[in-house]
C-alpha cells in the first residue's frame, strides 16, 4: 500500500474523530479538560460549549483527506502533494505546538491546564506528532525528489 494512502487515511480519521469529541462530545470533552472538583464551576458548560468549534474546524480537514482518497490523480503533480502535506503537518503540529509549554510546565497544576502525559490528552499528543512528522517527513520525500 502506498505511504500517501496510509497518510490520508490516518488523517482523515484523526480529524473526523476530533470533530466528534469535540463538537459532538462536548460534555466527555470537559471531563477531559476540567479536573472532577471544578465541573461544578460556571465556566465549565461556557468551556464544553467553546470547544464545538474545534471540531468544526477539524472537519473540513478530514474531509479534505478523504477527498483526496478518492482523487489518486490529484497526486500527479509533485508541488500540490507536497504543499497537502506540509499543510497536513502543520495542521497536526499546531496541536503538538500548544501541548509542549503545558507539558513542560508539568501538566495540570491544580485547576489549570490538563495532563498532557496520562489519559485521552496523552494519545492525542503521541499521535499528532506522529502524524506530523509522518506528514512532513512525506512532503520532503516528494520536495527531494
Amino acid at each position: 500500500m502506498r505511504f500517501d494512502i496510509v497518510i490520508l487515511a490516518a488523517n482523515m480519521l484523526w480529524f473526523c474523530a476530533a470533530f466528534v469529541q469535540f463538537s459532538l462530545m462536548q460534555a466527555n470533552t470537559v471531563k477531559i479538560l476540567v479536573p472532577r472538583e471544578e465541573r461544578s464551576n460556571p465556566i465549565a458548560p461556557t468551556l464544553g460549549a467553546s470547544v464545538a468549534f474545534l471540531g468544526g474546524m477539524n472537519l473540513p480537514i478530514g474531509l479534505l483527506n478523504a477527498y483526496l482518497l478518492t482523487r489518486p490523480e490529484w497526486f500527479a503533480s509533485p508541488g500540490a502533494a507536497a504543499v497537502m502535506f506540509l499543510f497536513f503537518g502543520c495542521c497536526h503540529l499546531s496541536q503538538t505546538a500548544f501541548n509542549i509549554p503545558v507539558l513542560l510546565r508539568g501538566g495540570r497544576v491544580g485547576a489549570a491546564y490538563w495532563p498532557v502525559l496520562t489519559g485521552p490528552m496523552l494519545r492525542i499528543f503521541v499521535i499528532d506528532t506522529v502524524l506530523s512528522v509522518a506528514n512532513f517527513g512525506y512532503a520532503a520525500s516528494i520536495a527531494a525528489r
